[in-house]
């Protein structure tokens, strides 16, 4: 193993930890997942060649060791559903209580760093399994099947959680980016 390679692997932690800590929500299992990633990219540098970006191919061993979490965990554990708390935002007629202003330029705002970190701020907010959910689907790219299979849920359970996290991310960035 070259020294080089080395530190340029031990480089990515502090990115590899934020991500999946964003992922996981618990900080003792991010570190043992991004120690897991570490220890695979080290044992397999043959592997890497330096075909794609180092920081591409860490992130792609980290996924798969994040979801490989997720499957111990829903093994290990019995989550409870989370409550609906976002019946207050609608009428009973089912409209916006008070809707949400609309978006300028949301491709511009996407690029700068302000509005990740709100986002990633707005993420943390999120109920665990809720926020699985939406990072599985719109973060890893899982396909609906895939994502109940992995967390044990039923597709009507897990549309209801990709709904509960779009409207609680929608009213988080409103409050904390877009209404600044």
């Amino acid at each position: 193993m070259s020294a080089d390679f080395r530190s340029r692997v031990e480089g990515e932690r502090p990115y590899l930890l934020r991500y999946a800590s964003l992922q996981l929500r618990d900080p003792h299992l991010a570190e043992d997942v991004v120690q897991e990633t570490l220890l695979a990219a080290l044992a397999g540098e043959a592997g890497f060649g330096g075909r794609s970006n180092l920081r591409t191919w860490l992130t792609g061993i980290l996924k798969h060791k994040i979801v490989d979490a997720i499957r111990r965990l829903s093994r290990e554990t019995t989550v409870a559903t989370d409550a609906d708390e976002f019946e207050a935002l609608f009428s009973e007629r089912g409209h916006w209580v008070d809707p949400p202003a609309g978006w300028e330029e949301p491709d511009g705002s996407l690029q700068q760093k302000q509005f990740l970190r709100a986002l990633e701020e707005c993420l943390t907010r999120l109920p665990v399994k809720t926020a699985q959910v939406f990072m599985m689907r719109e973060h890893l790219g899982y396909e609906t099947p895939d994502i109940c299979k992995e967390l044990g849920l039923t597709p009507t359970h897990c549309w209801v959680l990709l709904y509960r996290a779009r409207l609680a991310l929608r009213e988080c960035l409103q409050l904390n980016w877009f209404s600044k």
